[in-house]
């Protein structure tokens, strides 16, 4: 299978294979912040583990919309559990108060635009949705069994 472009002629038909690779389909994204010791003992047990992933800043590029929404039903709806509620920016912003009354929609919003308040680490991938690290969690749900 070629990926990337046009396959050539088969008959009069032309295939048009998609414009992804396999890897950025399965590849696994964690967000992180640079001087959180809990984010970097996660990417040295990926590191350890052989598991390959891309790694982002979670300030400077927090999670899209879409992988918000995806990690939210991972945890079965609950909210909460996608806030940094330990952050100097979750305290400022006074959202133990105010979460309970933000819509999801309003929540996952703040999450998109402020990766300050995100919990961390953040790993996405296929079939994949961890936000905190718990090397016994992640081992179950990334290694083979």
């Amino acid at each position: 299978m070629i990926l990337g472009g046009a396959r050539a002629l088969q008959g009069a038909l032309a295939i048009r294979e998609p414009s992804f690779t396999l890897i950025e389909m399965n590849a696994l994204k964690i967000y992180t912040l640079s001087n959180c010791d809990t984010c970097r003992k996660a990417v040295k047990w990926l590191r350890a583990q052989g598991i390959s992933f891309e790694e982002r800043a979670i300030r400077e590029t927090p999670p899209a919309l879409a992988e918000l929404t995806a990690m939210l039903a991972a945890y079965s709806g609950e909210l909460r559990r996608l806030f940094n509620t330990s952050g100097s920016d979750y305290r400022e912003l006074k959202l133990g108060e105010k979460l309970p009354a933000l819509s999801e929609a309003a929540a996952l919003a703040l999450l998109a635009g402020n990766g300050k308040v995100v919990k961390r680490p953040f790993l996405i991938g296929s079939g994949v949705a961890l936000v905190g690290f718990d090397e016994a969690g992640w081992g179950a749900a990334l290694l083979p069994k």
